[in-house]
């Protein structure tokens, strides 16, 4: 007889997870809090579309899905930064051949739930809220649509239950547990640049659009439909901040003043604005993982800020390892799941790290002629050099390499740089044995 393992939380995460564990032949239980979103129920109040990038594309090869999810995505080449009176500057991503894509949430998990219940030993069960874990016993209490009590005992007990984790709240209450949740001071707000009148783009498709105001800023992700899904990054209190914008008036004169550019392509502005949920931006690092067969995933074991672009990536990357470790310690789960957070821990907090340190680039420098200079210098050694030099952000986005090591490379490739613009050597970088001897004495 088969082992029996329950999902709780029926999200990205858990959806993929439920399919790599059917196709080793557990008996697989995945219950979600929320209504079956193949029906019409999808709920939103998160971000709408996500950036999928090499390790989630990885991901999703490994159940024969991407190819699915790439046709109704759309690829992301670079940034394109609109200064407030109008002007644009380009940076690619990297090399011609990489990018990003821009994917709905919803759609994407569409997918994954279609996929899984073409697996028989794949039974899914939605409109459960978890209320109580027993770690100890491995049972799983819900609550379904109709209020009963739903009982559930598994041989392990995989937690993908999001930021907010009913069975990470079970394991906090352990001695010893480390946890801290750290929010910004800084909310978002959810609107939509619509399609041209021919049903077309009003902007560049293929990039990610970024508006920079030093304490704010705006990011655009394309859709297939036409429109843009647009995200308002705020302080939530000051001089400029969310509490200021309560009116219509308000609201308007806001972004006449700051994003005049796109008002034009806004006609819903105001009724979005101030009907639209404000989402809050909060970092969630806990350790262990792991409390005896019971393992948290995804965002319950490690919630980031979006500014990466990693979250679902990072969660993705999450069920890969967890594969790889029930390979190699072939089925002994005391094993598996030691394993797979000691891979994945410090990986989750250089992402944490990364993301944050990402949300300072895109607000504060992104639209500096400085800090152009240097992304400039950069790319221009990521493609003279694609075997001698690789960016942070290549490392992060464009490899499945660990985000430890791209938080430490990117250390040292920043002192390259800085060290280029101070001693004026921008000259020399298409200088390939001087550059060598660089590369050689400071990486």
């Amino acid at each position: 007889m088969s082992q029996k393992i329950t999902l709780v939380g029926g999200g990205l995460a858990g959806s993929l997870m439920s399919i790599y564990l059917a196709k080793k032949g557990y008996d697989v239980h995945l219950y979600e809090r929320r209504g079956d979103m193949r029906l019409g129920q999808y709920q939103g109040g998160r971000s709408i579309n996500l950036a999928l990038s090499t390790r989630g594309i990885n991901a999703l090869s490994k159940v024969g899905l991407v190819n699915d999810i790439l046709n109704i995505s759309i690829p992301m080449k670079g940034r394109m930064m609109h200064s407030v009176a109008g002007e644009l500057a380009y940076q690619a991503y990297g090399r011609e051949d990489q990018m990003i894509y821009s994917v709905s949430r919803g759609q994407l998990n569409i997918k994954l739930l279609q996929l899984a219940d073409q697996y028989p030993n794949i039974h899914m069960y939605f409109d459960h809220k978890c209320t109580n874990a027993n770690l100890e016993t491995n049972e799983t209490t819900f609550v379904n649509a109709a209020g009963e009590i739903v009982k559930d005992k598994a041989d392990v007990i995989l937690s993908t239950d999001g930021a907010f984790s009913a069975v990470r709240d079970a394991m906090i209450r352990y001695p010893r547990y480390n946890f801290s949740q750290t929010y910004e001071n800084y909310g978002y707000k959810e609107l939509e640049i619509v399609p041209a009148p021919n049903g077309g783009f009003q902007m560049d498709v293929n990039s990610l659009h970024i508006w920079p105001r030093s304490s704010f800023l705006m990011i655009a992700l394309p859709n297939p439909g036409g429109n843009f899904t647009c995200t308002l990054f705020m302080p939530f209190e000051g001089e400029v901040s969310l509490e200021k914008l309560n009116t219509k008036e308000a609201v308007t004169s806001f972004f006449e003043t700051y994003f005049p550019d796109t008002l034009s392509m806004m006609p819903n502005l105001v009724d979005d604005f101030l009907n639209n949920p404000t989402g809050n931006l909060a970092t969630m690092r806990c350790y262990p993982w792991v409390k005896n067969n019971v393992a948290l995933m995804g965002d319950s074991a490690h919630a980031i800020v979006p500014f990466y672009g990693q979250g679902m990536n990072c969660s993705f990357e999450d069920c890969v390892v967890l594969d790889q470790c029930i390979d190699e310690f072939k089925g002994d789960w005391t094993k598996i799941l030691d394993a797979y957070q000691k891979s994945r821990k410090p990986n989750a907090d250089a992402i944490a790290s990364l993301a944050l340190q990402n949300f300072i680039e895109m607000r504060d420098l992104v639209g500096s002629p400085e800090f152009l200079h240097k992304k400039h210098i950069e790319h221009d050694l990521v493609v003279l050099y694609p075997d001698k030099f690789k960016s942070q952000y290549e490392r992060t986005t464009f490899s499945n390499e660990n985000y430890l090591d791209a938080l430490n490379w990117g250390a040292k490739n920043d002192t390259l740089l800085e060290y280029i613009i101070s001693e004026k050597l921008e000259d020399k970088v298409s200088d390939a044995q001087f550059m060598e001897q660089l590369f050689a004495k400071m990486l």
